[in-house]
């Protein structure tokens, strides 16, 4: 099959667990970058703002969630451009003492992405 014939689309799916060391530094950053975003308080999107920030007062997995950017990821690589991005955050169980806490062989979830396009692994979605 030629390039031609080929679809330029591309999904990348990249999923990591990460460790919160510093819950009140995330929920800073994140309150900050809620503040760049919709100004001064009181504005058009107060009760917006309002909710965004107790989530992230409230949730590291959505502090963490409203400070990722797919757009940052992909930015500075030559010859693409973001089409589309969803991604999600949740707290989950984990012991990175376990070998088998995480098993990039399994395919479970794969048929979610299938159905609908999107990966819907639960948490809040964000849409950039």
């Amino acid at each position: 099959m030629s390039t031609s014939e080929t679809s330029q689309f591309v999904r990348l799916r990249v999923e990591m667990v990460l460790e919160i060391t510093d819950p009140a530094a995330l929920s800073g950053t994140a309150l900050e970058s809620i503040a760049a975003e919709y100004g001064e308080p009181g504005g058009e999107s107060a009760e917006e703002r309002m909710h965004a920030e107790a989530a992230v007062r409230e949730d590291g997995a959505e502090a963490l969630a409203s400070l990722i950017d797919p757009f940052d990821l992909v930015s500075e690589v030559p010859g693409v451009e973001l089409a589309q991005a969803s991604w999600s955050s949740e707290t989950v169980d984990y012991d990175p003492d376990d070998p088998d806490a995480w098993d990039l062989d399994e395919e479970d979830g794969e048929e979610e992405y299938e159905e609908d396009g999107v990966g819907s692994g639960g948490g809040v979605p964000h849409n950039g």
